[in-house]
């Protein structure tokens, strides 16, 4: 039986007095931060007047930024681990609307910043030393004009934050405080609890019987939510469509992708070139699965099972940490003193309890250190989960260290990078170490598991999302029956003979929150592109790979994506690396197939 959050052990759980002492310190702060929005909008009407105003203005926006993020974090941060508390959903919205509010009141920056001359601006950043750290960050500004709508009209838009972040809250907030799922009894009269955050326990089951009565159990309570979750899904895309229309793009892609300032050529890429060539090496690694584990038949519902079902390692967190910390010794002294303080200093939220977010995030909030959401389950599995997620911590720590909050983010093109290269280099380790035939053959497992997850998964949905937005584009309504059709038939096309349909195959899109995110899930497969042959590079090479990728992470956002991967010694403007890591993939299957 979960826990409620109250039931908890403090050592599981984050430590929010970092971000905020007390509810009633945070509820001072809420109210501080409102009333000095107007630090900023003093300067509406001459932004542009003098270089020194410039500065003034772009420095008091970030420093309100940090101010405003802290808040909006600590409420957000407590609603992902208990959604079920009014008083949690309620701050939850408080801080939604100061965040739409400050969007709304700070919007005529970039208006007024758009009706200045370049060639203006660029004298500015020659007068004022300081505006230097703003350039990128001005000449972002200037390549949107084109996009960009008249003053009032972007104030209107921004004043609508909130509604229209709404359809990822609705989908949220029904997930973790409305769904509720079923037991199920396997054939041994034993009944199961469900639910969202269990699920994935039995999906990596051993037992044919137990993973596919759960996937049955699961799909059947997703089945009655669909038109909902459907017409939830529709509004986003509906919004963007929208959105696309006014700003002059082509499309809803075209809008997303000049946000992530990533070309069609680099996405179209990603999904064809791993779509085409990683299918075969995927089938055969289903083919395996069927043999070894005596199937008659490969259901969608078995990809996930083990196949050394013998062989799951236990590990305690402790174990885990030391395990993370030892693999992470390559990256240096001051990389891994930020994970020795993330693992001891409370940065980790561990605990399964009612009310929980699934999943796992790290959440980085300017100014004070990251948080990591996960669910522990004393498994080898949760380890790299840790690994991945201190890898998002590690990146935005040393970014916040050498940058302003305004440069702290990259594109989402190259989020995924530092989160996978720490699976990777953990793998590494592992496989070095170890003189266990069997763990070695896991790590081999996981680190495929690792590529399901990007590669296949996350490709899947962003396929689908590829898919779903030519239709919107054509003006074809969105509806539960045209999503599951869709995923269904890119299943089916990845997937051919080798893998039949269950009912959960079509609803698998109700399960992930990414389609609420833009463009994010094609990205997880750049990002592991990217730390697969940067991690190859560290293993041929040593410090100077490493320090070559330590000084992308540092460089948060002060470089568009290509630049990025360029620093950390990966090209990514032409299919190269995506077809070498897809080849990396083939030669585990073939060591997997070796092995059995």
């Amino acid at each position: 039986m979960a826990l409620l959050r109250s039931e908890v052990p403090v050592e599981q759980t984050w430590n929010l007095e970092d971000l905020f002492e007390t509810d009633e310190a945070w509820e001072k702060e809420l109210a501080s931060v409102q009333l000095d929005i107007q630090t900023v909008t003093q300067y509406r009407g001459r932004v542009g007047e003098t270089a020194k105003t410039l500065l003034d203005c772009l420095v008091a926006k970030d420093a309100l930024q940090e101010r405003v993020m802290r808040v909006v974090s600590y409420a957000d941060l407590h609603m992902s681990v208990d959604g079920t508390n009014s008083m949690y959903q309620a701050n939850a919205a408080r801080a939604a609307s100061l965040l739409s509010n400050e969007r709304a009141s700070l919007s005529f920056i970039q208006s007024e910043l758009l009706a200045l001359d370049a060639e203006k601006i660029r004298t500015y950043i020659k007068e004022e030393q300081g505006l230097e750290e703003f350039e990128k960050t001005l000449a972002d500004i200037l390549e949107a004009k084109e996009h960009t709508l008249s003053p009032d009209a972007e104030e209107v838009v921004a004043a609508f934050g909130e509604v229209m972040e709404s359809p990822y809250m609705i989908y949220q907030r029904s997930k973790t405080s409305d769904m509720q799922f079923s037991p199920f009894t396997t054939d041994d009269g034993v009944e199961h609890p469900l639910t969202f955050n269990s699920f994935p326990k039995y999906e990596d089951s051993a037992n044919t019987e137990l993973r596919r009565k759960a996937s049955a159990a699961f799909a059947e309570t997703l089945d009655k939510y669909k038109n909902t979750y459907s017409a939830t899904y529709a509004t986003e895309v509906k919004k963007q469509v929208i959105e696309a229309r006014l700003r002059r793009f082509e499309s809803v892609t075209e809008m997303l992708l000049d946000e992530q300032q990533v070309t069609m050529e680099m996405y179209h890429n990603q999904l064809k070139t791993i779509q085409t060539e990683l299918a075969p090496h995927m089938r055969r690694l289903a083919k395996l699965k069927q043999r070894v584990l005596g199937l008659e038949k490969m259901y969608y519902s078995d990809l996930k099972a083990p196949l050394d079902p013998d062989f799951d390692p236990e590990v305690t967190y402790e174990e885990a940490s030391k395990l993370v910390l030892d693999a992470l010794q390559v990256m240096g002294p001051e990389y891994v003193e930020i994970m020795e303080e993330g693992i001891q200093n409370r940065w980790v939220d561990l605990a399964d309890n009612i009310g929980k977010r699934s999943g796992a995030f790290c959440s980085s909030p300017y100014g004070a250190h990251p948080y990591i959401l996960m669910t522990w389950n004393n498994s080898m599995r949760n380890t790299f989960t840790l690994a991945h997620e201190l890898g998002h911590a590690g990146h935005f720590v040393l970014a916040g260290r050498n940058q302003r909050i305004t440069n702290t983010r990259p594109s989402r093109y190259f989020i995924e990078a530092p989160s996978t290269m720490n699976e990777m280099l953990l793998s590494r380790h592992i496989l070095a170490q170890s003189n266990d035939e069997r763990m070695k053959r896991w790590v081999i497992l996981q680190s495929l598991g690792t590529y399901y997850h990007n590669f296949v998964t996350h490709i899947l949905e962003g396929e689908l999302q590829r898919r779903i937005y030519e239709l919107a584009h054509e003006g074809t309504p969105i509806t539960a029956t045209i999503l599951c059709e869709q995923k269904t038939q890119l299943l089916s096309a990845f997937w051919g003979e080798e893998v039949e349909m269950d009912d959960l195959a079509a609803l698998t899109w109700m399960r992930q929150p990414h389609y609420y995110m833009g463009l994010y899930p094609y990205t997880y497969s750049a990002g592991l592109t990217a730390s697969t042959a940067a991690s190859q590079m560290i293993q041929e090479e040593g410090k100077p790979a490493v320090d070559r990728w330590l000084s992308a992470l540092k460089a948060g956002g002060t470089l568009k994506p290509l630049q990025l991967m360029k620093l950390a010694g990966v090209d990514m403007s032409t299919p190269e690396p995506i077809k070498k890591a897809v080849a990396y993939v083939g030669s585990l299957v073939d060591e997997l197939e070796k092995s059995f």
